[in-house]
């Protein structure tokens, strides 16, 4: 950790963990208006570049940052992310603050409440400065929109930053926050996780309760943290989980669970690593080969490590049908009132949930419920499964999508993620773990899953790989480009 005498370098407080900060500014060894100020003139300075926090809240932060510290000379008791500054996914609603879901339909909106997600967050202590940019209704793992534009890649600005949390996922890269949360429908939290050399846990359904919600008893999409590190990553879920009453599927564990240390090693953890499922899914070389040593890490860990992969037959038909329904769910209504406002992508989305029958729901049901017991059974043999995130490294951020992984045509928007969104229907928790870079110098994570509602497990795991590779301590070239005095562009 940084030393008390240089605790006001910028460029050094922005790559402290949000641990070390929150400790910091307990101890007073630094306020919380330096924390939130040196954090937003890395965003001053970096983000023009990068384009990942889109609305800023810079003097209402700055205020109360001033509170924050009054409240630490009266003695009063502080939340544990007290101090911190933070900026929420725009697809979760906040007080006051503009939220625009990267809608033309929505560009002006400004809420009147907090997404649940943000209440828990600033109750805690966090400080908003600001939103992070998604995807057009946040559909799809690039994050570009029609309001804001695309968020670049810091690693290559000419490169996808992944979505829909691809600007928490680039900001944390940047020091730009120490903690970003986010969602997770098919990779959402993952990806950009993955493509930012960041982490992201994709908790279990109910682990982080969320409210409002059209769709409260669907478990498809869900909430939760990125930080750069596991251990932030477990701090922020602390906050995030636990039961509410307004949230019907909320697990009853406390947060404060995952708020103790991660050290307790994997020796002995039966694993099983998958570099393409079996051959189900194709996975572009660079980022198999980035991948391999991943393996063997876990195998010096003490791990017995094995080649093998669950039966997920059935889970493309259950995601596809899934979230074809909860989009016509959450924009039927806006698809008849703005289609001439709405990317071809989305209106094909909403439309396949339209054409939706009970059968194909009640099918869909079926094959999940057959496909959590084959995947129940797998982990009786196995405490983790291995694999990667992403089929592709950070892809040309002039495309929609990859249109082609490893020679195998890609059909829609969807068929690139398929590493991700077949295990969001397993339920199961996971977590991206930056893992490798590719010979062009670009990000690589590692999905570590665990069986059903063993979060806890899988951030240990996630922490010791963390620990024995230190891959997430390489920063994006950006920012020392911008901090240098000459800015980036892409």
């Amino acid at each position: 950790m940084t030393t008390s005498s240089d605790v006001r370098a910028e460029s050094d407080l922005c790559f402290w963990t949000a641990t070390e900060l929150a400790a910091a500014l307990r101890r007073r060894e630094v306020s919380a208006r330096e924390v939130v100020g040196a954090h937003l003139e890395r965003i001053e300075r970096v983000d023009p570049a990068v384009n990942a926090v889109v609305t800023l809240v810079a003097e209402r932060a700055l205020d109360e940052a001033a509170e924050a510290d009054e409240l630490l000379v009266a003695g009063a008791e502080l939340g544990p992310l007290h101090g911190l500054p933070i900026a929420h996914k725009d697809l979760h609603d906040t007080a006051g603050i503009r939220t625009t879901y990267g809608s033309p339909v929505f560009a002006d909106r400004v809420p009147d409440r907090d997404h649940l997600v943000v209440e828990r967050l600033r109750r805690a202590g966090a400080i908003t400065v600001g939103k992070t940019n998604v995807p057009e209704l946040g559909m799809g793992s690039h994050t570009v929109n029609p309001v804001f534009g695309p968020t670049r890649n810091p690693y290559d600005l000419t490169r996808s930053a992944g979505g829909s949390s691809g600007g928490a996922g680039a900001a944390l890269a940047c020091g730009m926050l120490p903690l970003a949360d986010g969602s997770d429908t098919g990779g959402s939290l993952r990806n950009p996780a993955s493509f930012n050399n960041v982490v992201g846990l994709r908790p279990s359904p109910g682990r982080v309760p969320s409210w409002p919600d059209r769709a409260p008893w669907a478990q498809l999409s869900v909430k939760g943290p990125m930080a750069r590190t596991v251990t932030d990553a477990a701090l922020m879920l602390s906050v995030l989980a636990g039961p509410d009453p307004r949230s019907p599927l909320a697990l009853e564990t406390p947060g404060g669970t995952f708020a103790g240390p991660l050290d307790r090693g994997v020796r002995g953890l039966r694993v099983a690593w998958s570099p393409d499922l079996g051959g189900a899914v194709p996975v572009d070389a660079e980022v198999r080969e980035a991948l391999r040593p991943a393996a063997e890490v876990f195998a010096s860990l003490g791990c017995a490590v094995e080649e093998a992969c669950p039966d997920l037959s059935g889970a493309d038909e259950v995601f596809l049908v899934q979230r074809a329904w909860q989009m016509e769910l959450a924009y039927g209504e806006l698809l008849d009132a703005h289609r001439d406002r709405m990317a071809p992508d989305v209106v094909w989305n909403i439309e396949e949930g339209r054409r939706l029958t009970g059968p194909d729901l009640g099918r869909a049901h079926r094959l999940q419920a057959e496909l959590f017991h084959r995947v129940r059974e797998f982990f009786t043999s196995y405490d983790l499964l291995l694999l990667p995130v992403s089929q592709v490294a950070p892809f040309d951020g002039e495309l929609s999508y990859p249109t082609v992984v490893d020679g195998t045509p890609m059909k829609t928007y969807l068929d690139w993620m398929r590493s991700a969104y077949l295990v969001s229907v397993t339920g199961c928790p996971a977590l991206s773990v930056p893992a490798g870079f590719t010979p062009g110098g670009l990000p690589v994570g590692l999905q570590v899953v665990g069986p059903h509602r063993q979060d806890l497990a899988v951030l240990r795991a996630g922490y010791a790989f963390e620990q024995a590779t230190r891959v997430g301590e390489r920063r994006p070239p950006v920012v020392a480009e911008a901090l240098g005095g000459g800015m980036a562009r892409p």
